[in-house]
């Protein structure tokens, strides 16, 4: 396999089999045959009597070559006991208490396999709604996102993957101005992208300047009216403050609906390229549009382009078959419309080999060309499956019935990031202009590697220049291409921020206009702007037919305020001085776990340390029963206390002789009870452990200085550094990815 070091090196840490001890069970090598092996196993379904090998070693050299490979789970799970294939799923939450955690647990199930899953909250009725079957108020959307987020977190998926989801609300929900802003507490929701469904009449009203009404999803009666113009300003407002919510254009995605027999779109996957039903899933793969340029690099091969697609349709319509899906209903839905998604990775290297800058109408132009192409031998491969093996079930059901379109799949074509398979390819991500024209990888082991973009540094050595010093000039923030090469040619290696917001959204158009299902690309915005170039986007967006875009403002969530006069005008208050935060709580620490009778049976108070002292309290209660909630809260408020530097001498003072008429009760009768009350036993816990254990320099207790799962992911959201190797992450493809260590927040 023809790839980088570091590239092994991501396969080795995310991908390749290992045993329990943590051994590597694979070679990269032997990864790509396991997956050929499995995938094109499923022939057998079909044709009995063939012999497969030939299939296996076409589905193995293409992914050898990196001319295509498919969306993670299937490199990670293809022929492994897991088996689960897919990277996208949709669920339902309906407006019930029983629908609503039926989707938390199929969706911890989904994180569990390694999917990503995509959430409309809009059929939950509005906060303060009457709950009829209770007599009691109803919580709005917001406050179950806050509970799928935590069942998220409790969730790794599949060993190697972070779950990740999206949550859409449509922009005439009653609450939705509480959710435009529910992410501005970038430690709130962070599992979840999320995206405000704009609908038509919303789009009308608001180029009339007028109102639009707000529906209750559960009477479906109009039940007040906003502004268009006041929402669209909070919308850009937020995005361009914290890079979301993105915006879907729900009703644009349901009239391209390709089975609408079957019902309405309603969301996403977590980047928004792959709007689906309820229920349905879709495999995703893209080709290293690299290896498709002729030997010349003067144009592509479409020859072997159309060689590859079809190789790579057929794949990943086999994956349908191989896949073992997590939930029966999955299945089900997801054999009925066979949707795959084919896109492309490497489209600005493509532009470096041709010379052409990206922000030029003959980028555009060859942007269509490209994906006219993708997606025209893509149904040709489709039909061509479909008449072996027959059009997907819910054809009578689809908008190709009476046209004479008979596919094997409902969608063929999908532009994805593909932040981690672009990074073992060696190319650019999907359609993304260039993010930097050098890099300092980390190779895991603590080295660090200076890289510069090869065509760059072709260049760079052609007109007498050294490429290494340049890299290092870059890195330290001492220009750009330009600085280095004639005018003309410079213009070539433009970067995301150096392309204008028109630009990137005309490409995105381009490639959206050949695109059977959604493009996932981020707008890459300077730090500089205003609110008002947000707003431009959002309506070009719109009228360019795009079914969805995403923003992000450099900074936006690593400074929340601003540092521009003009801009802050418009922030809201900063923080006080004063205000204090809790230190870190490291991964691992030490303590001890005391017994203590009470007037419920037995409280097991945990005090922990670390060696900066005491930093946690946990309270669980034996069977004999009590208050676990009011225990919880307490140990909860004691340990952010002790963590935000108040001492444990003065909640040793205020929790002691707390007296409960339980616990005195009991005392009378049984002398091995010896605190007054639950408080009063975690006062004394805490005292004994404090009198018992004195921090020196000299410590060396066992204790990992990490921080946990959930500090780290809000890291990247805070300080926009990888929460695994500190590099700075990129946001593109409506995602952020480490293209240092291979991390993506997406998976």
């Amino acid at each position: 396999m023809n790839i980088s070091q570091n590239a092994r090196l991501v396969l080795e840490r995310r991908y390749l089999n290992k045993d329990e001890q943590g051994n590597l069970l694979e070679t990269p090598e032997e990864m790509l045959r396991r997956v050929a092996h499995a995938i094109a196993g499923v022939e057998k379904i079909y044709d009995q009597t063939d012999d497969h090998s030939a299939l296996e070693e076409e589905f193995y050299h293409m992914m050898d070559e990196v001319e295509f490979l498919p969306n993670s789970p299937t490199l990670m799970n293809a022929g492994c006991e897991l088996g689960q294939l897919a990277a996208c799923f949709v669920l339902p939450v309906e407006d019930s208490m029983e629908g609503i955690f039926d989707s938390v647990k199929n969706a911890a199930l989904i994180h569990k396999s390694g999917g990503g899953t995509g959430f409309s909250f809009s059929r939950l009725r509005p906060g303060g709604s009457k709950v009829k079957s209770t007599g009691g108020v109803a919580s709005g959307p917001i406050s179950f996102m806050k509970v799928y987020n935590a069942a998220t977190e409790a969730v790794k998926q599949g060993g190697t993957r972070r779950g990740a989801n999206m949550g859409i609300l449509r922009v005439d929900h009653p609450d939705i101005l509480e959710f435009i802003s529910c992410k501005e507490d970038p430690s709130e929701i962070n599992n979840f992208n999320i995206s405000v469904a704009l609908t038509d009449a919303f789009m009308q009203a608001l180029s009339k300047g007028g109102e639009f009404d707000l529906v209750d999803p559960s009477s479906k009666q109009t039940i007040g009216q906003l502004s268009a113009q006041e929402v669209f300003n909070k919308i850009a407002y937020q995005a361009w403050k914290t890079g979301e919510p993105g915006i879907v254009f729900i009703d644009r995605m349901n009239a391209k609906n390709t089975v609408p027999g079957l019902g309405e779109i309603e969301s996403t996957n977590p980047c928004g390229e792959q709007p689906l039903l309820p229920y349905e899933s879709c495999n995703l793969g893209s080709i290293n549009l690299v290896k498709m340029l002729r030997a010349d690099k003067k144009d592509l091969d479409y020859d072997k382009l159309r060689e590859t697609v079809h190789s790579a349709v057929h794949f990943l319509d086999n994956v349908i078959d191989a896949n073992r899906y997590p939930l029966q209903e999955i299945e089900q839905v997801s054999k009925s419309t066979r949707k795959i998604g084919l896109g492309v990775m490497g489209f600005a290297d493509v532009l470096l080999h041709l010379g052409i800058s990206y922000e030029t109408d003959e980028a555009t132009r060859l942007a269509g060309r490209i994906m006219k192409a993708v997606d025209d031998f893509a149904l040709e491969k489709s039909e061509e499956l479909a008449q072996k093996r027959g059009v997907f079930p819910a054809y009578d059901k689809s908008i190709y019935k009476g046209n004479n379109i008979r596919p094997r799949n409902a969608t063929r074509t999908t532009i994805a990031p593909t932040g981690t398979i672009s990074l073992i390819a060696g190319v650019s991500s999907g359609i993304e202009p260039l993010f930097a024209l050098a890099y300092e990888r980390n190779v895991m082991d603590g080295t660090r590697l200076l890289e510069i973009n090869p065509v760059f540094a072709e260049m760079l050595a052609a007109k007498g220049q050294d490429p290494q010093k340049v890299a290092d000039k870059i890195l330290a923030g001492n220009g750009v291409a330009s600085d280095y090469l004639p005018p003309a040619l410079a213009a070539v290696f433009v970067t995301s921020q150096e392309v204008s917001s028109g630009g990137h959204v005309r490409m995105q158009a381009a490639f959206q206009s050949h695109t059977d299902n959604a493009v996932s690309k981020t707008v890459n915005l300077s730090e500089d702007v205003d609110v008002e170039l947000v707003k431009d986007v959002y309506r070009m967006a719109y009228e360019l037919d795009l079914k969805g875009i995403t923003i992000y403002r450099d900074g936006s969530r690593e400074n929340q305020v601003l540092s521009s006069g003009k801009q802050k005008k418009e922030v809201v208050i900063e923080p006080a001085e004063e205000e204090i935060k809790p230190r870190t709580r490291p991964q691992m620490t030490q303590g001890v776990t005391e017994k203590v009778k009470i007037g419920c049976g037995n409280l097991y108070v945990t005090v922990n340390y670390d060696e900066e002292g005491i930093c946690e309290v946990f309270t669980n209660l034996g069977r004999g029963g009590g208050c676990p909630s009011q225990s919880e809260a307490t140990s909860r408020l004691i340990s952010i206390s002790l963590r935000a530097g108040v001492t444990p001498d003065a909640i040793i003072e205020q929790l002691k002789g707390i007296r409960c008429q339980s616990t005195l009760r009991r005392k009378v009768t049984d002398r091995e009870v010896k605190v007054l009350s639950c408080p009063d036993a975690i006062g004394k816990a805490l005292e004994k452990t404090l009198r018992t254990y004195v921090p020196t320099e000299e410590d060396t207790f066992d204790i990992i200085q990490r921080i946990d799962e959930e500090e780290r992911h809000s890291k990247v959201s805070e300080q926009g550094l990888c929460p695994e190797c500190g590099s700075p992450v990129e946001h593109e493809g409506g995602c952020m990815i480490c293209r240092a260590c291979g991390y993506s927040k997406c998976g």
